[in-house]
């Protein structure tokens, strides 16, 4: 059996660190997002054209950049919510990124590490939010609809900073009627908490002994079926939502050679690297993919 080859299309050097890259729905355009070596924050868009990478639009923002996302945003508009440095939540109108935001709240002290969005586009699943987490600690629910406060908080019982952890990774689940659904945050420590949004209480928790960089169900509008999420160290640990013990907890298996490289022999050798991302196929949700502080890119069937 031939071995998989994976081809660069197209490769570009940038002048800023990216932080983020996100498609635009429906279009052969992408978003890039991130930091400048002075501070500020820098969002591009990209066009593919016959083999080459198009620059259609560039601005520059007052603070670093570090997360993205469309999923609250209708198909036609293309409002991009973005978390910065600075702990503020913005949301730009792609087709006018240097007037003033479509909506835009301070959300954490500190910097937003992760975001994620839901209901923008997809029918009969509820209304379109934008869950963040923060340095601080916190997991905050908004509504682009609502100013200034958000429709829920999840803080640290601890009022002490010192003693907060920082929150890593957060993602929407469970949203399979206008009413039901979960967000998932993982933190520093290894904590992995699911919270429903719609009792507002904590309906499961557990520790994977490694900071949690990603969490993502395999779809966010079924009922719950699959949890993927990568740690330090290489881990990664899928999880069975369908299937819960009353005292273990949901079912699931753990991979621990993620971040390692795979070597020209076939041999997966190195030391342990992080698995900084995990996305599922939108077309096929038993399909996702792994990214390793090694280089290494692997997908998983």
């Amino acid at each position: 059996m031939d071995s998989v080859q994976m081809i660069s299309h197209i490769e570009k050097s940038l002048n800023y660190s990216v932080y983020d890259v996100k498609w635009i729905p429906c279009t052969a355009k992408f978003v890039s997002i991130g930091s400048k070596p002075k501070g500020t924050g820098v969002v591009q868009i990209y066009e593919l054209n016959r083999g080459n990478l198009d620059l259609v639009k560039e601005t520059e923002k007052e603070k670093s950049l570090k997360c993205g996302s469309f999923g609250a945003s209708k198909l036609r508009t293309e409002h991009l919510a973005v978390g910065d440095f600075a702990g503020k939540l913005t949301v730009y109108d792609l087709e006018r990124l240097d007037a003033d935001p479509v909506y835009e709240v301070a959300a954490h002290e500190g910097i937003i590490n992760t975001l994620d969005a839901i209901g923008g586009s997809t029918v009969n699943c509820g209304a379109p939010e934008i869950v963040t987490g923060g340095r601080d600690g916190s997991v905050k629910v908004w509504d682009p609809r609502q100013p200034n406060d958000p429709v829920a908080n999840i803080c640290p019982a601890d009022q002490n900073p010192a003693g907060r952890r920082d929150c890593w990774a957060v993602g929407f689940g469970d949203s399979h009627n206008p009413v039901e659904r979960v967000v998932c945050c993982g933190y520093d420590n290894g904590d992995l908490k699911l919270i429903d949004l719609r009792n507002l209480k904590l309906r499961w928790e557990a520790n994977v002994m490694n900071g949690i960089c990603a969490v993502e169900f395999d779809r966010k509008d079924i009922r719950m079926n699959k949890l993927a999420v990568s740690t330090l160290e290489g881990g990664l640990f899928v999880y069975d939502m369908r299937t819960q013990h009353s005292q273990k907890g949901f079912a699931s298996v753990r991979e621990k050679t993620v971040g390692q490289s795979l070597g020209t022999n076939g041999v997966i050798s190195g030391a342990k690297s992080t698995v900084w991302t995990v996305k599922h196929l939108p077309q096929n949700r038993d399909i996702f993919v792994t990214g390793g502080g090694s280089g290494n890119v692997r997908i998983w069937l």
